[in-house]
């Protein structure tokens, strides 16, 4: 009997897309110099606590993974965006993954709201998320190297908490 392979076109199960997008950023996080520790896989809050090589800095990020290109589904309420940065992972079914880097109070401002009948329910279009100051904007969490980086504090700011020191 013959295993059958994934191909490029079989559709990833939810969880499988999940992990590529987390452990993606976990990678993309870690050549920056951060100390990553990805959370328990299905429990609501934060996804990766990092913290800096001197352990001066701590961040928490949330990960919205997805397979292609489409919006992003953030539920039916924006009370559930935790932490400091929201990394938006999309096309990670292909060779070419990109991410986008927001705050969580950018998420909130930028988000569509459809009231139906049925309930209310939010999302990110991706001509919202993938704005070049968001794509592959790595810069705006900074590097875990060193004992401060003012980027790093300046995006956080934005979104009225502030790093631990």
């Amino acid at each position: 009997m013959r295993a059958r392979t994934q191909r490029n076109d079989d559709k990833l199960a939810t969880q499988v897309v999940g992990n590529i997008g987390l452990y993606l950023v976990c990678y993309r996080l870690s050549r920056r110099g951060w100390n990553v520790m990805p959370t328990a896989r299905n429990a609501r809050g934060v996804d990766i606590v990092v913290y800096s090589q001197d352990a001066s800095r701590t961040l928490t990020i949330q990960v919205k993974s997805l397979s292609r290109c489409p919006s992003v589904p953030l539920g039916g309420s924006l009370d559930r965006l935790f932490g400091n940065f929201v990394v938006v992972c999309s096309n990670v079914a292909t060779e070419n993954p990109e991410c986008s880097i927001l705050t969580p109070a950018e998420v909130r401002k930028l988000a569509y709201c459809n009231d139906a009948e049925g309930g209310t329910s939010y999302w990110l279009e991706r001509k919202t998320y993938n704005l070049k100051r968001f794509r592959e904007a790595w810069d705006r969490i900074g590097s875990g190297l060193g004992s401060s980086s003012k980027t790093v504090h300046q995006a956080v700011a934005t979104d009225g908490r502030r790093a631990r020191r």
